[in-house]
């Protein structure tokens, strides 16, 4: 559902990108044998290439026409340098079929493309259909498609029937992407001519998909505002909390019969409080770490955090936020509704656009994405100092505040290197430090790779619930 754009290494060298022959289309193409052409080679998702070049919008001769003019001139030209007359008859089959070609005046003088996309925003692993409707005002002997697709998608399968052209995607990496360019093929009933027409698919929103992530732990103090979770303070609830004596008002189906039984005066039920919660995801974008290990990346990782958190706690009816910190700061204000995690996932898919050489200087949140007493969800590799100053001023302010670190592996070390195993070490010391400082300030620190549940790392919140700073 969101973008990042960009375009792929081409799927087939789109026709018209020059005039060079090209082997192998000299025949109407079947289903297959166009999926085969435009699938073509590997498809890269993490280095985009350069756009084709736009096609010529005029009729050019075909591999065919190209082939049979060659064998004809090739043959004319050895019977006049030898004297063979019977060479003669061989140049003879290609000029007639040459001659006997569709005439010119039965192509098409107009040919235009519309692309349609219907659904612009899915999730990773999710299938994107995007058709092209040609409309010409001739004949044509058959369409040859061919697509360069955008790095964020992965093309399927390729479908030709009558003048629509079906491209079948596949969503790879959650992002903004464009899909990139049709360059399609319009070849004369003789096949001999060809024009191209190039139709722009545009972009499409993909969401990363969530991790998985049910539990949603809760500070301390809760906002007065009605809500799911059960509060320390008694009220209005459904949560037994204890009993009380009798006091003028209450009402009668609130007696405690055993209780008031057994000490011989009127007990009343108490029940807690159910309040909702202000929860804001503050995502760490000042870089992205790939694990030497794995290949997995933090940022990615993050994304998915930020976006199982987000659902998690709008299916509580809570208030949730987003706040991302990097290249540039962007944030959305706690709201609530099945709707919202859309609006917080867009948010969230500007920040690959946001990674690149600009280090601003960023130690606060701003007062309006950070509501007073909401719980902050701080995902981050740790790994940039800048993030440190970011959190030590959300302590500051009295905000609980939990640390889901997403580990960055550690650093490959040569085996028989005794200087680096003890930098290594020295790296682990470092990192358990700086945990044992956070903790030592009161911020939880829970850690994440990206495989598990979210759910095993955030459940020893649970007991005992997020404690702010205490002023």
């Amino acid at each position: 559902m969101s973008e990042e754009g960009g375009s792929a290494g081409n799927a087939r060298t789109p026709p018209g990108r020059g005039d060079e022959p090209m082997l192998g289309r000299d025949r109407p193409a079947s289903g297959g044998d166009a999926v085969r052409r435009a699938l073509g080679g590997p498809q890269s998702l993490d280095a985009p290439a350069e756009p084709p070049r736009a096609p010529t919008q005029t009729w050019r001769l075909t591999e065919r026409a190209l082939r049979l003019s060659s064998v004809a001139l090739t043959a004319a030209a050895i019977a006049l340098i030898t004297g063979r007359a019977w060479m003669l008859a061989l140049a003879a089959g290609p000029a007639v079929l040459l001659a006997l070609g569709a005439p010119r005046s039965t192509r098409p003088g107009r040919v235009s493309a519309r692309a349609v996309v219907p659904v612009r925003r899915c999730f990773e692993g999710e299938p994107i259909v995007a058709r092209v409707d040609l409309a010409f005002d001739g004949l044509v002997g058959w369409i040859d498609p061919g697509v360069a697709p955008g790095p964020g998608v992965e093309l399927a399968g390729v479908n030709v029937s009558g003048p629509v052209v079906t491209f079948s995607f596949i969503a790879r990496r959650w992002g903004r992407w464009s899909l990139g360019v049709a360059d399609i093929d319009l070849h004369d009933v003789g096949g001999l001519g060809r024009r191209t027409v190039r139709a722009e698919l545009g972009d499409v929103d993909i969401y990363p998909m969530p991790s998985d992530s049910t539990l949603t732990p809760i500070p301390t103090r809760l906002p007065n505002r009605l809500g799911e979770h059960t509060a320390r303070q008694s009220g209005d609830g459904f949560e037994f909390a204890g009993v009380r004596p009798y006091a003028w008002g209450d009402r009668q189906r609130r007696i405690h019969w055993p209780s008031t039984t057994r000490r011989g005066e009127i007990q009343i039920t108490q029940f807690a409080a159910e309040r909702a919660a202000d929860t804001v995801v503050l995502l760490d974008a000042f870089g992205d770490v790939r694990d030497p290990a794995t290949g997995r990346s933090t940022l990615d990782d993050s994304v998915r955090a930020a976006a199982g958190l987000a659902r998690a706690y709008l299916r509580s009816h809570d208030r949730v936020g987003v706040v991302s910190v990097g290249g540039r700061l962007r944030w959305l204000q706690p709201g609530t509704g099945g709707g919202y995690l859309y609006r917080i996932v867009e948010t969230v898919l500007e920040v690959r656009r946001d990674l690149g050489y600009h280090a601003p200087d960023i130690d606060h949140v701003p007062a309006p994405a950070l509501p007073n007493g909401a719980l902050v969800y701080a995902i981050t590799p740790l790994a940039d100092d800048r993030i440190l100053d970011v959190l030590r001023d959300l302590a500051e302010r009295g905000n609980p505040v939990v640390v889901v670190e997403i580990p960055t592996g550690d650093p490959r070390v040569e085996p028989g290197d005794e200087a680096a195993d003890f930098a290594l070490r020295l790296w682990r010391m470092d990192r358990e430090a700086l945990r044992f400082s956070l903790v030592e300030r009161g911020i939880p620190v829970v850690a994440w790779d990206g495989s598990g549940e979210l759910d095993l790392a955030l459940a020893p919140l649970l007991r005992t619930g997020v404690r702010g700073r205490i002023r």
